[in-house]
Parts: C-alpha cells; sequence; structure tokens
C-alpha cells in the first residue's frame, strides 16, 4: 500500500519529528518506508529518517507491506501530513 502525502510541519522532518515517525512506525507489524527523491529508508529508524532531510511542502511516499498497513500509514499521516 502507498500513500502520497505533502509534509506540513514547517520545519521539516526534524529529529522530534522523526522520533515521533519511529514511534508510531514500531507500534505496527508492518515493513514500512518513507521515500523522497528516489530515496527509499525505514520508517522504523530515526537516523534513516533524518538522512532524507525533507523541507516543508515538499511530496513524501509512505509504503507499507503488512496486515496493519493501512494503520500504520493514517497515524503517520496524522503527523507529517
Amino acid at each position: 500500500m502507498e500513500k502520497q502525502i505533502i509534509l506540513k510541519d514547517t520545519v521539516g522532518l526534524h529529529a522530534a519529528l522523526a522520533s515521533k515517525v519511529v514511534q508510531a512506525a514500531s507500534k505496527y507489524d508492518v515493513d514500512i518506508r518513507l521515500e523522497y527523491k528516489d530515496k527509499t529508508v525505514d520508517a522504523k529508524s530515526i537516523l534513516g529518517l533524518i538522512s532524507l532531510a525533507i523541507p516543508s511542502g515538499k511530496n513524501v511516499k509512505i509504503i507499507a507491506d503488512g496486515n496493519q498497513a493501512e494503520k500504520a500509514i493514517a497515524e503517520i499521516e496524522k503527523l507529517i501530513g
């Protein structure tokens, strides 16, 4: 399952927000990734998320596989979308 969203946080994907994304993603038994500019990282990796350096207002793709994919994507979308 995939969903394209726009990062709305005014600072972009910073450490505190990345930490919240990791916590949300880790609650679910899914393989979940974020993709930005042809780079894909595990959404359960804070270093991976920070390495994307996504600025505010940019398109991000959330990709999830597993039984709880829809729930995981919805929760992460609430955090960053």
